[in-house]
């Protein structure tokens, strides 16, 4: 069992997200998986420019970092968003990487996993940057077992007990994907964003070959 986790916090070290993030693959490594902390903003991940080269190759313009974390990810069976509040959404860096996902998504890339999301903020935000960093994972095909955010402006002291809670949200993870935890609702949505996919590439599979080949190779057409 591999579970990695990715945060997008410029801030480095002194990140509040990034223990976040930790607490998580720490609960699921404490439930024996092989976790994997990834800095994102630490990479050269380049913005997208639309130009649907990936799509038609499965090769990116950029050759940049984000290659090889879309691969790391596609590789584990859990995955792990964080991302401070800006501006009531997430950092440039996650968003950035977030767009260059699209051939990931396409493809289906991560269906079957599982994964859950963390945020962090002043005062507001920190619900709906969880629920759309979850909603990013079911594009990708990943089921999520839940969420956390926290508050901090008015109480650093907040970030020790979202530790705990960040800790068992990882311990859950493992969980899930040890057992194959079923999520009916969230599934259906998944196989109808996977059957729709599917009819986009087989109507694009001229111009798209990367993507019309990846499906047919796994027997999904």
């Amino acid at each position: 069992m591999k579970v990695i986790g990715i945060c997008g916090s410029p801030r480095g070290q002194s990140s509040r997200t990034k223990r976040l993030v930790e607490a998580v693959i720490r609960g699921a490594g404490g439930q024996g998986a092989e976790t994997e902390f990834v800095d994102l903003c630490a990479l050269t991940v380049r913005p997208c420019t639309g130009c649907e080269t990936c799509y038609a190759t499965g090769f990116c313009i950029h050759g940049d970092d984000a290659a090889a974390l879309l691969e790391g990810m596609a590789t584990a069976d859990g995955i792990v968003l964080g991302s401070p509040v800006y501006i009531d959404h997430v950092t440039a860096q996650m968003k950035a990487f977030i767009d260059r996902t699209a051939d990931a998504i396409h493809c289906q890339r991560m269906h079957g996993r599982y994964g859950c999301s963390v945020a962090t903020t002043w005062g507001s935000g920190g619900n709906e940057v969880v629920e759309y960093l979850n909603h990013v994972l079911h594009w990708l095909g990943v089921v999520t077992v839940g969420g956390m955010w926290v508050a901090l402006g008015e109480n650093p002291e907040a970030l020790l007990p979202a530790e705990r809670e960040a800790e068992t949200l990882g311990e859950t993870l493992a969980e899930a994907i040890r057992t194959r935890r079923k999520y009916p609702g969230q599934e259906e949505e998944i196989g109808e964003n996977w059957q729709a996919f599917r009819e986009i590439v087989r109507e694009n599979r001229a111009s798209w070959p990367h993507e019309y080949a990846y499906w047919k190779e796994r027997g999904w057409l």
